[in-house]
């Protein structure tokens, strides 16, 4: 079908709103639309709504045909593989026509009775909305501290505690609770508390199970800053961080004295961030600064770490690989690294020492550290996956060197890696940067110029588009689709400069770089312009409306999914959660080099 054959699209009403910055005049004609209270912005998107509805009636037939193919390909009884912990083997199960998961555990040997810690499914019945985020065990596995809302909403969760012997809620409960950590004493928590208004988590508060108030323990007062208590491994410690997009600050007491006064393990400083890791005999500290943007590990001792003097360089700083997190050991310190755009793991020896890299076959992939939540454990976990081979749980006998494959992700409607071919390609920029592409197709496709394309990224806050399996996309695919994921500059895929050369003032690299990776794809016979498509949402949302507006000749589609397309007046309004800490992402409008430069791309 074509436009004219659709009915006329609801036409928003033009209600001019003008706004005079650095004796610049800008006029927003939708600016009443941020009521959503009001009447006329419901009744308008409910015509929207509608609108979408008639156009896309004649395709019902085939879109529940696309479902059921990736209904297919799930496998919706299925279980986890366990993880040891404390003694106990956690796992999770679902089961066919329920929405959640059902989390269980057994105790020493995984030939004893389950146990199930949560039903999600009965938890949720009967209510409109439920999301469960997840639990925290008590150290002496009595006890589950977990949260949930009845809203659907992902900025505020309730937190309650658990009786694992009697499955009844005992203690307190707190409402806009962020995170949770316990004391050794398996009484006392310190939880997180988020600001109403902002949605910022600002508070750690503490509270024993018997008591009727907490105690404020900590504030962060920054509104560029976040807070969040945890402990650690060896269940030595509870920490309290605090942390920007750029800045970060821990603190720290003995979990055997919650009563204690939390101790500051270093003063924050602009622009460097840091992570506190315990082992028995020192702590491990991962740092970052404008120096050393992709991470260095240091050593540092339990007694005069304050003295940067006494910390030892354990992993020096690769301007080529960033430390993307680590795992500690009694033996070992594992490490997720990222070089030339991919995830990579090493363990090193804590006495010092060679280290045992697991190497990975294929020219593109993506895997990721599980590690081991068992201090003293001689394996590690990992995931592997990539465009066309389904997530694989493994475990890695640091040892012996051995790899045994734990758990594959099933497709049952049947799936062969080997019908699919996977490439790699790098795109030049507009400055001369190489940007690099991963690529999945049918093995009989031509490179004819003649194939529909879908092309998608993200690119902002240092979040890099790693390659993955997804049963949705070979919707596409299967029917004759090339399917791209572009490692554009603003995510951290070649390391931390690549986000530092896509945010701020550089954040029209982003831009750039797709625009780079969509017209490789037309040079090189993939698609052509009348083909192509573009993904991206939320922050890839405002790629998608930058580069419809720089380029509209290169797409025939563009699906721009909650698009956050109105920058300039966005931060400047900071009545808005989050406004204040996203200065360090895009600039403060507020200071007239960042408002003209956000200006000159913000799609809106």
């Amino acid at each position: 079908m074509k436009q004219s054959d659709f009915p006329t699209p609801p036409v928003a009403e033009v209600k001019p709103d003008t706004f005079v910055e650095f004796s610049h005049q800008r006029i927003d004609n939708y600016y009443w639309m941020r009521d959503k209270t009001d009447p006329k912005v419901v009744e308008y998107l409910h015509a929207e709504n509608a609108y979408t509805d008639t156009v896309m009636a004649s395709t019902k037939d085939l879109q529940e045909a696309i479902y059921n193919e990736i209904l297919g390909r799930m496998k919706e009884d299925d279980e986890s593989y366990p993880t040891l912990k404390d003694g106990y083997y956690y796992y999770s199960r679902s089961v066919t026509g329920k929405q959640y998961p059902t989390y269980c555990r057994k105790k020493g040997t995984m030939d004893a009775s389950e146990e199930i810690i949560f039903d999600v499914n009965e938890m949720a019945e009967g209510k409109a909305a439920f999301i469960f985020r997840g639990y925290s065990i008590s150290p002496d596995n009595s006890k589950a501290a977990y949260f949930f809302n009845e809203t659907g909403s992902y900025a505020d969760f309730n937190l309650h505690i658990k009786d694992l012997a009697s499955g009844e809620d005992v203690g307190f409960t707190v409402s806009g609770a962020t995170s949770v950590a316990w004391a050794n004493d398996n009484k006392t928590l310190f939880f997180g508390v988020v600001d109403k208004n902002t949605l910022r988590s600002y508070q750690i508060r503490r509270q024993m199970l018997d008591a009727k108030e907490s105690t404020l323990v900590y504030q962060e007062d920054d509104a560029k800053f976040s807070t969040y208590v945890s402990g650690n491994k060896t269940k030595d410690y509870i920490f309290i961080g605090s942390s920007s997009s750029t800045t970060s600050e821990e603190r720290y007491i003995a979990a055997d004295n919650p009563n204690a006064d939390f101790k500051v393990f270093m003063p924050r400083v602009k622009d460097v961030e840091y992570s506190v890791y315990v082992h028995k005999n020192n702590f491990f500290v991962q740092y970052k600064d404008k120096e050393n943007l992709n991470s260095k590990i240091f050593k540092a001792p339990f007694n005069g770490y304050e003295d940067k003097a006494t910390w030892t360089e354990f992993v020096a700083h690769d301007p080529n690989v960033r430390i993307e997190r680590i795992d500690i050991l009694i033996d070992y310190v594992s490490l997720e690294m990222r070089k030339n755009g991919l995830t990579q793991i090493e363990l090193m020896p804590v006495q010092g020492g060679e280290p045992k890299s697991i190497s990975f076959p294929e020219p593109v992939y993506s895997t990721s550290l599980i590690g081991n939540p068992e201090y003293e454990a001689s394996t590690i976990r990992y995931s592997y996956t990539s465009l066309n081979r389904p997530t694989t749980l493994y475990e890695y006998n640091i040892e012996d060197g051995a790899t045994t494959k734990l758990k594959e992700q099933e497709v049952p409607s049947g799936f062969n890696p080997d019908d699919y071919t996977v490439e790699r390609v790098w795109a030049t920029a507009s400055d001369g940067v190489e940007v690099p592409m991963a690529i999945v197709y049918k093995k009989e496709l031509k490179k004819d110029g003649s194939n529909p394309a879908l092309i998608y990224s993200y690119g902002s806050y240092g979040m890099s588009s790693d390659v993955y399996f997804s049963t949705a996309y070979y919707s596409l695919i299967d029917r004759g689709f090339v399917f791209a994921i572009a490692q554009i500059r603003g995510g951290s895929d070649l390391g931390e400069q690549w986000y530092e050369d896509g945010k701020l003032l550089k954040k029209k690299n982003t831009f750039t770089d797709f625009i780079a990776c969509s017209e490789k794809l037309i040079e090189d016979k993939y698609t052509s312009a009348d083909k192509l498509a573009a993904m991206g949402g939320s922050a890839g949302g405002l790629l998608m409306g930058a580069v419809a507006n720089m380029r509209p000749d290169l797409y025939q589609t563009i699906v721009a999914q909650v698009p956050f397309v109105d920058v300039i007046t966005t931060m400047f309004d900071e009545t808005l959660p989050l406004t204040t800490g996203e200065y360090e992402e895009w600039g403060n409008p507020n200071e007239e080099e960042y408002y003209n430069y956000i200006k000159s791309y913000s799609p809106y």
